[in-house]
């Protein structure tokens, strides 16, 4: 196991209460170009809320608390209603994620320009949303093509029992149309199937093995399960970019099962699900992880929001993937031939078409 005071490097996080300068461009919402905590109060009708979870849920009014950009106590009228798949589920998830749907007129808001953001809430408690924060912060370490997050601490007023609140971790996700702005390219539609030997093939590959590192196999490309598409231009190959990864092993979420046509039988098992790429095209990519590696690492290890055990846990799966990554013949084995594998035959999923 490495140690917990392996590889320092420029903080990833920065802890509430520190300001930090930032520079953006002007397609970038600031809100998600900082890294402090956002401190939140969001009333609302908890019981109604929690118990709309069918095909169709509907908005319900709720009152967000917040400070504006001048530090000053604003409150603000919202929409809120559930919103994901399996996290719907109230088998799965006590508190489920949530979108929060802003009133035209916010000025001054710390949110930026936006009509509405999915909310990432804590589910069955902080640790696995802690966990699935930093996976992003992971993957925007590898490329910009990957949604930002904004890590909240929400305090949960019932309205209908007054005095009484709960506070808990969640997190914003960048809206696509947002995403793909800040990189200059638009969203290709979801209807258009496309597979992944058709992606821009150095994309393709730092996300498959991204995928990998953090043994996350609840995606698909033609499919788009848990992947959106960017188009540079009209020339260009579409950029895949993945979200949602509370089913990867390095989140372990409790509900995380892995597909039986898989043949792993628990997320924290590793299974490469890309095709086969050119011996230049691996090579690019494992230069890239392997340079970010430090930040990686730092990503877990400074964080302030984890204790040692959580960042042990983190070491150790990072760990193991940078092991196989710079062994020649763990890497042939467990990448190259599961991809070579995975082109001749493809492995169809349900529930991923």
């Amino acid at each position: 196991m490495a140690s917990l005071s392996l590889l320092t490097y420029q903080p990833q996080i920065t802890p509430a209460g520190k300001q930090e300068k930032v520079s953006v461009s002007t397609s970038e919402n600031p809100f998600f170009a900082r890294n402090e905590v956002v401190e939140l109060t969001l009333a609302l009708p908890l019981q109604s809320v929690l118990k709309d979870r069918g095909a169709t849920p509907g908005f319900h009014p709720a009152l967000l608390t917040y400070r504006d950009t001048a530090a000053a106590l604003k409150t603000v009228a919202v929409q809120v209603k559930v919103r994901g798949n399996r996290r719907k589920d109230p088998t799965v998830c006590g508190f489920p994620p949530l979108l929060v749907s802003f009133p035209p007129d916010i000025l001054g808001s710390p949110f930026g320009e936006v009509k509405e953001l999915k909310l990432i809430t804590h589910c069955l408690s902080d640790t696995y949303t802690l966990r699935e924060y930093l996976v992003y912060k992971v993957y925007n370490l590898l490329t910009d093509k990957s949604f930002r997050v904004r890590l909240c601490r929400i305090t949960y007023q019932d309205n209908a029992r007054k005095g009484r609140a709960d506070i808990y971790y969640a997190f914003f996700l960048e809206e696509a149309k947002a995403m793909a702005a800040r990189n200059d390219a638009t969203l290709v539609p979801k209807q258009f199937f496309i597979g992944m030997e058709h992606m821009n093939q150095k994309d393709m590959a730092t996300l498959a093995l991204f995928q990998y590192m953090i043994g996350n196999t609840d995606w698909s490309v033609p499919y788009r399960h848990n992947i959106r598409m960017l188009s540079i231009n009209q020339q260009a190959k579409p950029v895949p970019v993945a979200y949602d990864f509370d089913y990867s092993g390095i989140v372990m979420a409790p509900y995380a099962e892995p597909p039986a046509q898989l043949g792993i039988t628990s997320v924290r098992q590793r299974l490469f699900r890309g095709y086969d790429f050119p011996p230049e095209t691996y090579a690019e990519v494992i230069k890239l992880f392997n340079s970010r590696r430090p930040a990686i690492y730092n990503v877990y290890l400074l964080c302030p929001y984890l204790d040692n055990d959580e960042k042990a846990f983190a070491v150790r799966y990072l760990d193991e993937f940078y092991k196989t990554l710079n062994n020649s013949k763990d890497f042939e084995r467990s990448i190259v031939r599961a991809g070579i594998r995975n082109g001749q035959k493809y492995t169809n999923v349900k529930g991923l078409e």
